[in-house]
């Protein structure tokens, strides 16, 4: 197999497992806190080489549990209003949580929704924001972000 075929494979396989290419997540998690790759990779515990790997396809997977874990919480983070309006301490409060955390995942703690679709992100959304919080973030993106914008006020509006 090919170099190239294996990346296309483990893109694929990311899709599958992650909802998504892992190199897309990292990227918007380089761009929303304003960091480097490296320092990205120091918060989440990984080295920059193998999220460097991660991200290209080179690798499929994270495969410790705990990286992957600071990773949802990072996600989570970007909703922050602080952080959403790039208040450059709450931006650094938000990594040092992260890079500070000592995550488990287990049976009793592994987040698990049966929601379909984009339904299953509105409890996390609300979790971290009220909905005036996620109609002004939504405000915020709507120039260059319409359908995250979109996502963010029906979980602002939704029952």
């Amino acid at each position: 197999m090919t170099e190239s075929s294996n990346v296309q494979r483990n893109l694929a396989l990311q899709r599958q497992w992650y909802g998504e290419p892992l190199g897309d997540r990292v990227r918007r998690l380089v761009v929303a806190f304003r960091i480097s790759q490296a320092q990205l990779a120091e918060v989440l515990g990984i080295s920059a080489p193998m999220l460097s790997q991660v991200m290209s396809g080179r690798r499929a997977k994270i495969g410790n549990p705990s990286v992957l874990a600071r990773l949802v919480m990072l996600e989570r983070k970007v909703l922050v209003a602080g952080v959403v309006a790039g208040d450059a301490d709450a931006i650094k409060q938000a990594l040092e949580d992260v890079r500070s955390s000592r995550p488990s995942v287990g049976r009793d703690n592994l987040p698990v929704s049966e929601a379909p679709g984009e339904a299953a992100a509105w409890p996390v959304l609300r979790e971290v924001a009220r909905p005036t919080e996620l109609e002004a973030a939504a405000a915020l993106l709507d120039g260059d972000f319409p359908a995250l914008a979109g996502l963010l006020r029906r979980a602002a509006g939704a029952d």
